[in-house]
């Protein structure tokens, strides 16, 4: 039987990136005969899975990893298009991911694919690290905890992709796993 796809894309956010590597690994071993998980990392993410000490971690448990040329290359615009993946999940997603889709600007490989897919009736998850207005605490590479204010501005672009058609938004990692239980039971 042939393995269906999914398309992961890890943008340039810190916050939720620890706690979302760990979900996405768990759920790679327990769906493995199920689907492949192909990973694309913005400019900005492959930036921060540096920074955070992840990269390995992510190549050790992933096959299929591309980082950001720019907006089309990798080709996965055309390829979530043309159906080849069952989904698009981003996590986590930035704040500026968020706005760009939110706001239609298809710029960079992240946005560009997301904004494609929902052209096309492709179901688009995502993980906002600024989910709701307030004071948050995340952790730095070092483990120490960093305080962060989550503007409105923030939160409104993560409201416009709640009333997306065919676009979810997820609050914590952890809701990543009932999304692959709805696809592969």
């Amino acid at each position: 039987m042939k393995k269906r796809k999914i398309a992961w894309g890890i943008t340039g956010a810190g916050d939720k990136v620890l706690e979302t590597i760990e979900v996405m690994k768990k759920i790679k071993k327990e769906y493995e005969d199920q689907v492949d998980i192909e990973v694309f990392i913005s400019k900005s993410g492959d930036q921060v899975v540096k920074y955070y000490g992840i990269a390995n971690d992510i190549e050790t448990n992933f096959d299929k990893i591309w980082v950001e040329i720019n907006a089309n290359a990798p080709f996965l615009a055309g390829n979530i298009q043309l159906g080849k993946y069952e989904f698009m999940l981003i996590a986590p997603a930035t704040s500026n991911t968020v706005a760009k889709i939110a706001m239609r600007m298809g710029d960079t490989l992240i946005s560009n694919a997301a904004i494609m897919g929902q052209k096309a009736d492709v179901p688009i998850y995502i993980l906002p690290s600024d989910y709701e207005e307030g004071v948050t605490i995340t952790k730095l590479p070092d483990g120490d905890d960093l305080k962060i204010t989550i503007r409105k501005e923030d939160v409104e672009h993560v409201k416009k992709l709640v009333k997306m058609y065919k676009t979810f938004v997820l609050k914590e990692p952890d809701d990543i796993a009932q999304v692959f239980a709805e696809y592969f039971v």
